[in-house]
């Protein structure tokens, strides 16, 4: 995918995966951290990681497709070498989600056909907390690297973009 409706499909891409990232992250450390939220939220949790994994590669080819048309230059080669590095942030977030909802899974049906399920509450503590941890570690890290890509796009798209003072056009004030 190279262009949308005459735009570089790029620039209208980023912006999933500018929602998606800090979305998935905010919804995995809420499942992970309070397991009510998790049971309510079911399958949603994985499937919404799968989409925003699904979505980086789309906007990283997207993006490099621009790379392509485009002067290069120190910016825009900072930008793509960050870019490259958002997919495994993002399977990180896939594979937790899938751990939490699996385990919440587990849990849960463990509780039903146990009765009062103190044992399998138990057993389970040690796994929610490392992947509350990891968690964290995974949606604080793809929330920074995403952050940190859409700043040096920004830069790259923008650095002789615009100008400092006032056009005098029709907003102006005057």
């Amino acid at each position: 995918m190279s262009l949308v409706n005459g735009l570089p499909a790029h620039v209208l891409l980023v912006h999933f995966v500018v929602v998606l990232v800090p979305l998935t992250a905010l919804a995995l450390v809420v499942c992970a951290v309070w397991p009510a939220a998790a049971r309510r939220m079911g399958i949603v949790l994985p499937l919404l990681a799968l989409v925003t994994v699904a979505s980086v590669p789309l906007t990283t080819q997207a993006g490099e497709w621009l790379e392509e048309h485009v002067d290069s230059n120190s910016l825009v080669r900072r930008h793509a070498e960050l870019g490259d590095g958002m997919l495994p942030w993002a399977g990180g977030l896939l594979v937790l989600a899938v751990v939490v909802w699996w385990a919440t899974r587990r849990t849960a049906a463990s509780v039903s056909a146990d009765g009062d399920g103190r044992g399998t509450r138990w057993a389970a503590a040690p796994v929610r907390v490392v992947a509350a941890v990891l968690s964290v570690v995974i949606a604080g890290g793809a929330v920074v690297d995403v952050y940190r890509i859409g700043d040096s796009g920004a830069k790259a798209a923008w650095h002789d973009g615009y100008s400092k003072t006032a056009s005098g056009g029709e907003g102006d004030g005057d």
